[in-house]
């Protein structure tokens, strides 16, 4: 009998999409409920976020089992990986271009209700050039510190490679904190009107995405601690950094609109 070899592998059965389409539905459940203020919510919230992220960590442990220990990712298995996540990244583009629509059609035709004004009358914007000009700063230069990481990656230079990630995770993890001290300082909530909306879903939104990018970039980190990453077989680093470049551009235009045009 004649035994064909085929350049993709079957996926063998794996219970983790099961587990984080429950997380993901604990952690949706428990945000809604923080918004109405619901009993335990905030509880539910942080339980969901933890099993979220340790679900997606033993999700790409066994990822790295079939690429790095099993070689069951050909070039061709690359190629649909590298494919799915541009597509991936093309829907998070629509997802952000539905709050900056949300944001722009309440700012540019504010209605009766709000006082015929954005931000609606009694709401005082953050301003622009303190902790927001900051925190993109941390993000330019965590992007220029990745990318430092990734030519060193190519270069065969583990030691840069370890420094720059490094730097990386250390301004990712300084910019959540500004975020949640700048959340903490604000004088309106989520239901204060349109921008209180429109202000902490996009703010919000983007956070919960670096929170993502982190994860996925410690997770490369140990990678490279552990030499499963070279210079000519790196893609989830590689897909780590499109995602956290991603993130950088879309954390300008959260800058310029979100904060400086309602300022």
């Amino acid at each position: 009998m004649t035994k064909y070899y085929r350049p993709f592998h079957i996926i063998s059965p794996s219970i983790w999409p099961l587990v984080m389409s429950i997380n993901l539905f604990t952690l949706a459940t428990g945000l809604i409920s923080w918004f109405q203020n619901y009993r335990m919510s905030f509880t539910l919230t942080i339980v969901g976020a933890l099993f979220v992220t340790f679900t997606l960590l033993f999700w790409l442990r066994d990822v790295v089992k079939e690429s790095a220990y099993l070689g069951y990712h050909t070039l061709l298995v690359q190629m649909g990986l590298k494919l799915g996540f541009y597509l991936f990244v093309v829907s998070e583009v629509f997802v952000f271009f539905s709050v900056f629509w949300a944001f722009f059609y309440a700012s540019l035709s504010p209605n009766v209700e709000i006082g015929c004004v954005f931000p609606s009358v009694g709401i005082t914007a953050f301003d622009p050039w303190s902790v927001p000009l900051l925190n993109t700063v941390i993000l330019l230069t965590s992007g220029v510190s990745l990318t430092w990481a990734h030519r060193s990656t190519v270069k065969k230079n583990r030691l840069e490679t370890i420094v720059g990630l490094g730097i990386t995770l250390i301004l990712g993890l300084i910019f959540t904190m500004f975020q949640v001290l700048e959340y903490r300082e604000a004088t309106f909530t989520i239901t204060d009107s349109i921008y209180g909306a429109t202000f902490f879903s996009a703010t919000g939104l983007h956070g919960l995405h670096v929170i993502v990018g982190t994860l996925l970039l410690f997770a490369q980190f140990f990678r490279v601690f552990n030499y499963e990453i070279s210079n000519h077989r790196h893609l989830g680093f590689e897909l780590s950094i499109l995602y956290w470049h991603f993130v950088d551009i879309v954390w300008l235009f959260l800058f310029v609109s979100i904060y400086y045009w309602s300022y």
